[in-house]
């Protein structure tokens, strides 16, 4: 963690950009670009995950680092729920459903092994220093 001082250097944090991108321009397409309430809806879940990465990231401190985190998360497992009704309403293949689930599972992974990470180091945080 003491490498990492900027929240655009995170892994998570760069799979999220690229999720919320891929994401953005499979809603410009074909039906789901007519499904406006769907449409904004997983956009900003998903904008949402890297959002919280780096406000939590920018709180300086570990507490607030986690609940972001977490928050992150559960804003992840919100779009996989919004991928679900965009298979459901043909919006998306299966194929395209399939790769877009295991790209968000992939990242919750990764975001749940830096919460492990983080609870388990030493870090505090540069608010916490004295």
């Amino acid at each position: 963690m003491a490498t990492i001082e900027r929240f655009e250097d995170l892994e998570i944090w760069k799979l999220a950009r690229e999720l919320a991108l891929e994401i953005y321009n499979e809603t410009l397409e074909g039906t789901f670009a007519n499904d406006n309430d769907l449409k904004w809806q997983i956009r900003k879940s998903w904008g949402s995950v890297m959002d919280n990465i780096a406000e939590g990231f920018e709180r300086d401190g570990k507490p607030e680092f986690l609940q972001f985190l977490s928050i992150a998360k559960g804003s992840a497992g919100e779009t996989r729920s919004q991928l679900h009704r965009a298979l459901d309403r043909k919006h998306v293949s299966q194929e395209k459903f399939e790769k877009y689930l295991e790209k968000s599972m992939n990242l919750i992974r990764k975001i749940s092994r830096f919460m492990t990470y983080l609870k388990e180091s030493n870090y505090k945080g540069t608010k916490y220093k004295k």
